[in-house]
């Protein structure tokens, strides 16, 4: 693990703070407390749990697309987040629209925000990581 690693691991832990305060924290509220008598009473004393998993998810995220990581720029980056976007995004939203009585305007757009969230962080990594330079073949001799 080299200092593009830990870098891109930094940047998307940060991202991933300020999305979950962004979607979650403001877009979403009025959401929540729409539905509030589904939640845990004791769910804010348990948020710290969501730091830990941002940390641990940004180390994976990071992991894999380092060890995938083709040079080819932002699109890289794109096509990276919207891959683990949907098999993440999908897994929670809809997983937890069918264990948890909540709207499905809600899960549809735990969904969408998912996939957002993803790709930015994508973007950031392939940002972080950089293009890297075709050689072609008459560089080469």
């Amino acid at each position: 693990m080299n200092k593009k690693f830990w870098t891109g691991f930094v940047v998307v832990f940060v991202l991933m703070e300020i999305m979950m305060f962004l979607i979650h924290g403001m877009i979403l509220s009025s959401a929540y407390q729409a539905t509030q008598a589904l939640w845990r009473p004791d769910m804010m004393s348990l948020m710290w749990i969501y730091h830990v998993l941002a940390i641990i998810g940004a180390f994976f995220f990071t992991l894999v697309f380092s060890k995938g990581y083709e040079g080819k720029g932002v699109m890289e980056g794109v096509r990276y987040g919207l891959y683990i976007g949907i098999w993440m995004s999908a897994g929670m939203a809809y997983g937890s629209y069918a264990m948890i009585n909540i709207p499905y305007s809600l899960a549809l757009q735990w969904f969408l925000y998912g996939m957002i969230e993803y790709i930015v962080y994508g973007v950031a990594l392939a940002m972080v990581y950089g293009k890297q330079a075709t050689v072609t073949p008459a560089a080469k001799a």
